[in-house]
This record gives structure tokens, sequence and C-alpha cells, in this order.
């Protein structure tokens, strides 16, 4: 007969499968059980936590609250112990598994998308998962190890570390130019005939302000956009197609403005920095997929932060 302590073990195991698996049944697969099996592990589990772990439905569970904060206090010890079994095994600098990343679209197109084969190449036993969202999300109850997100964190208990700063520019398509002229200045984009392209903003709902930063010199203007658009790559695409004008990163736009597709408006107003983050749950027992992937990710933008040139050069 089990231990007490062995049934909260075991229980432990089948939580952590059916978080990162997000599902009853794919965590059976995934552990080799029956559904009914697996949601037995789990009641023995609350009665043992005496805290309901999961919100469940017909189609999916979540976690809850207290879910959650168990999930985030037991996996750095429970991936420690795993990392302490595979160095036994000889595996100390081993990645592989299942590393499910939440990431800014800007990021996966611009600086993950042609350095990916590399990556993979050097790792052939993990499977990796990259999710485009436009927010950050609960990254543990939505069963994420890592996120890259653009902008200032928000306070949680997630590790933060910044990555990069990006200057965010205005631009427009030189077609629209041709139809109603190069404005001289950013308090021109209130006139009637401009035509500003507006981005939501994902945490407030409402579009961002359109800011112009000249060393301590800041100014809001209001634009008025009948536009608006809540991915990268459509505020792209309108901005190309001669639709209006975009304020976008820096990091997205510079080999549009090299190829002439793109005018940068008020050079000498980009003193604006927009910060990209990595977030991963714990600091303690990262695992050696997500240290490998962060690692990755570090050179990358130590790169592009290196051989990007200043925002005022790009006339």
């Amino acid at each position: 007969m089990r231990s007490n302590n062995e049934n909260l073990s075991s229980g432990i195991g089948v939580f952590a499968a059916v978080v990162d698996a997000g599902t009853f049944a794919a965590a059976s697969e995934l552990l080799e059980m029956t559904p009914p099996g697996v949601s037995r592990a789990i009641a023995r589990l609350e009665k043992r936590l005496k805290i309901r772990l999961f919100h469940r439905t017909t189609r999916s569970v979540s976690l809850t609250e207290e879910g959650r904060r168990f999930y985030e206090q037991v996996m750095p010890h429970l991936r420690g112990m795993e990392e302490a079994a595979a160095a036994a095994a000889g595996g100390t600098t081993a990645v592989r598994g299942k590393l499910r990343v939440n990431l800014d679209a800007v990021i996966s197109r611009i600086i993950l998308g042609p350095h990916l084969d590399t990556f993979m190449d050097a790792h052939p036993d993990l499977d990796l998962e990259l999710v485009t969202r436009d927010h950050l999300g609960d990254l543990v109850s939505d069963g994420f190890d890592l996120a890259l997100r653009f902008g200032e964190p928000r306070s949680s208990s997630l590790v933060a570390r910044k990555l990069l700063d990006t200057p965010v520019i205005t631009v427009a398509a030189p077609a629209y130019l041709a139809r109603h002229g190069r404005p001289t200045e950013p308090q021109a984009l209130n006139e009637r005939h401009h035509r500003c392209l507006e981005f939501r903003n994902p945490e407030t709902g409402r579009p961002y302000p359109w800011e112009f930063h000249r060393k301590r010199k800041k100014l809001v203007i209001q634009t008025n956009g009948r536009l608006t658009v809540n991915e990268p790559g459509a505020l792209l695409h309108a901005c190309l197609a001669g639709s209006g004008i975009a304020q976008m990163l820096l990091l997205a736009a510079e080999p549009l403005i090299r190829e002439g597709q793109l005018i940068n408006l008020f050079p000498d107003w980009s003193d604006e920095r927009f910060p990209l983050y990595a977030y991963h749950p714990s600091r303690h027992h990262v695992p050696a997929r997500t240290r490998a992937f962060l690692d990755f990710v570090v050179a990358l933008t130590r790169s592009e932060s290196v051989s990007r040139p200043s925002a005022a050069s790009l006339r």
C-alpha cells in the first residue's frame, strides 16, 4: 500500500501533466493512464491539499487561483527533481521535452524566424511550440514556459528580464505622401487631410497615444484615426498600401526604410523607446530547455541591438 507521501508525489506529477497538456484526456495519453485515473488522482490531490485546483468544463480545464499559486510553488521543486535525475543519468546539459513560448508577433517574424532552424538543429530532442498572442495573459495557467513581450512589465510573481529597447518611429509609404503631402512636424498629424492608423493596446483596449520624444521634450498628438488594428502585420500592410501614417517599432520598419518602401517622417522626434522583456515563472530550477532558448534569444537580441542604427540615420 502506498504511503501518503507517495500518493502526494504521484498526484503532483499528474497535476503537472494536466497543466502542461491542457486537458485531462491529453494528460492521460502523456502519462499512459486512463482519463478516469487522471481524474481520480487529481481528486485525491485536491482532497489532500483541501483546495480546488482546476475549473472543469466538458471541453477544457483551467487553473483556479489556488491551483495557480500551488503550481508556481511546486513546479520549481518538481523541475529541480527532474533535472537532478537527468544529471544523475549523465544528462546535466540535455535539452529535451516540450517548450511552449508566448510571443509577440514582431519577435516571431523579425528576430526568431530567420534563425530558428539553427536552434532546432542544435537541440534535436526538443519540441518547440511558439504561440503568437497580443497579450501576456497568465503564463502559468495558460501552460507557457516562457514569454517574449514588448512593453513595460506589470507587477507579478514572474521573473522579467529586459532584452532590448527599440525606438518608436512614425512612417508612411511614398504613395501616401504623394497623395496627401508630407507633414513637416508632428502637430500636423491632427489636420483633417492626414490619415493616421491606430494600433490598439491589448491591455487597455484603446489605441496607443501618439507620442513624440526629443531628448526631454514630449508631445502627445490627437490624431483621430478612423482605422484601428490590433495586429502588427495588419498595421504594416495598411501602411505599405498607402492607407495612412503609422507609428511602429524601428525593429520592424528598418528594412523597409532601407528599401525605400517606408519613409521615416520625423527622425528628430524618435527618442521614445519600447522595451522587450522575457518572462518565466521562477528564478530557481529553470529547466535546461528554457535556459537554452532564453540564451539563444539573448544572443540574437544583443546582435540586433548592436547592429541597429539610430532612427535619425534612417531618413
